[in-house]
């Protein structure tokens, strides 16, 4: 029992200099959707409070985020996120992938899948209220039909 303990404790301390690659961008980007499109200071703060985490090219990260194997759940998590939606290069995105993304932002607020409930649930300030919720998707919507 001594030796498996002592295994895992290696294996544990080995995988910790393997670390994903941060998200982390410094600049504005080019194509994100705040450079080609109206977006509100109040919904911008809502988006980048409970969104932008997942779905721009730069996150905030935890200080939990330098312990494996933590580190590579959230840069997939993360990588993923960015593959569904990506703030910052929205515009490189179709008309219709556009519209389509936006619709997709309303859809998943109203049936409560986004922000998801295992992000809020440690980053609470991302917790939207009905109103909050409201402001961004009216947003969202007015977009998706101002866009052609």
């Amino acid at each position: 029992m001594k030796k498996v303990i002592m295994l895992i404790a290696a294996v544990f301390i080995i995988i910790q200099f393997f670390r994903p690659q941060k998200n982390i961008s410094s600049q504005v980007q080019a194509n994100a959707i705040e450079q080609h499109y109206a977006v509100p200071q109040n919904v911008s703060t809502l988006l980048k409070t409970a969104c932008y985490n997942c779905h721009s090219n730069n996150t905030s990260y935890p200080w939990y985020n330098n312990i494996q194997p933590i580190a590579w759940w959230l840069s997939g998590h993360v990588n993923e996120g960015k593959e569904e939606l990506n703030f910052d290069e929205f515009n490189l995105y179709t008309v219709d992938k556009k519209k389509k993304k936006l619709h997709e932002i309303t859809k998943s607020i109203k049936e409560g899948e986004m922000p998801l409930s295992s992000y809020t649930l440690i980053h609470t300030n991302a917790k939207l209220s009905k109103q909050q919720q409201d402001e961004i998707t009216e947003w969202a919507t007015s977009l998706e039909n101002e866009i052609r």
